[in-house]
């Protein structure tokens, strides 16, 4: 048995050569194991708060609904033309296909751009048109033929028809119908203004005696003669037109969307009246930063113009299909 020593107070004293075991180590090291688990909880906290506030800040980036979004398109138009141009009080009836018009137009289809920037509901568009068309005699006909003129069949044209249209406007999403996840249907309105700037020229043949003088007052003014041939010309005809319409838009997923626009306007204000319609598909490929799709569709546009000062006209409906490829971002 090991000896033990009394104190002076009656404790007990650990023999010579013992280290004491009494409760002071176990207190310490209880002590620093707590320290330890504090550390490592206050870490844990510190790193779960940081990738919290990290992937909300992500968060924030990719779904910010208020962020500008852009998209800019360019199109081809392969149109039809049906309807009749007046140039100088000579009304020629056109009727033709896009194929018709492609062997005689000088450019080989309408030229579009458009271009978007929308911002929550908001929004704003740009939209261009540009085409030279012509027709040959056997698409058109000569409605009040004046004595001793035919419509040309000598000419690689009987009639051209050039235009140009910048049309602006605003944008306001009306309603919003989510769909399953990455789909939704929204309706927008818009109110924009159409210019327009137009020429006719219509070509002439001559047939038997002609009085020239006769000739000159029933055409006017803006007319050129040749030893054969009467050309006369509308010069520019400009105008703008208010516009009014809805959009209907529908995405299936991310990458496809159809669009269904429809508009009117002029309403007296200095055309007589005009219209349009739009349908386009679009399928989208996704890329760091932007989206790059490919569109197509059909579009449809009417106008009905009169200028009673020099006796110009144009009453078409242009319509055909449209194809092209837009980058948003």
């Amino acid at each position: 048995m090991s000896p033990t020593l009394q104190d002076e107070t009656g404790g007990v004293a650990a023999a010579p050569g013992r280290v004491a075991s009494g409760p002071a180590p176990l207190r310490t090291f209880t002590l620093a194991i707590a320290v330890l688990c504090c550390l490592v909880v206050a870490v844990a906290r510190a790193a779960t708060a940081d990738d919290t506030t990290a992937q909300a800040t992500r968060s924030d980036a990719v779904f910010d609904p208020d962020a500008w979004r852009f998209r800019v398109a360019l199109y081809g138009w392969a149109p039809s033309v049906a309807g009749s141009l007046t140039a100088r009080g000579q009304t020629v009836d056109v009727n033709a296909s896009f194929i018709q018009i492609l062997q005689k137009s000088d450019s080989l289809i309408g030229y579009m751009g458009y271009f978007e920037a929308d911002k929550g509901k908001v929004g704003f568009y740009l939209d261009t048109v540009w085409a030279k068309l012509g027709f040959d005699f056997s698409t058109t006909s000569y409605r009040n033929p004046v004595a001793g003129l035919k419509i040309s069949t000598s000419s690689n044209t009987a009639v051209t028809y050039s235009f140009a249209i910048i049309e602006a406007g605003g944008l306001y999403e009306i309603a919003r119908w989510p769909g399953s996840p990455g789909s939704f249907t929204a309706l927008d309105g818009l109110l924009g203004f159409r210019y327009w700037n137009t020429r006719v020229d219509l070509d002439f043949d001559f047939a038997g005696t002609v009085d020239f003088t006769r000739l000159s007052n029933a055409l006017g003014r803006d007319v050129e003669f040749g030893r054969s041939f009467a050309i006369a010309r509308s010069g520019s005809l400009d105008w703008i037109d208010p516009v009014i319409g809805l959009r209907l838009r529908h995405q299936f997923t991310p990458s496809q969307e159809i669009m269904v626009r429809g508009d009117v306007g002029g309403f007296g204000f200095q055309s007589n009246f005009e219209w349009q319609a739009v349908g386009v598909y679009s399928y989208a490929w996704q890329f760091t930063g932007y989206q790059l799709a490919a569109l197509i569709g059909y579009r449809a546009l009417g106008v009905n113009y009169t200028n009673t000062g020099n006796n110009n006209s144009v009453d078409l409906v242009l319509h055909g299909p449209i194809i092209g490829f837009s980058v948003r971002f």
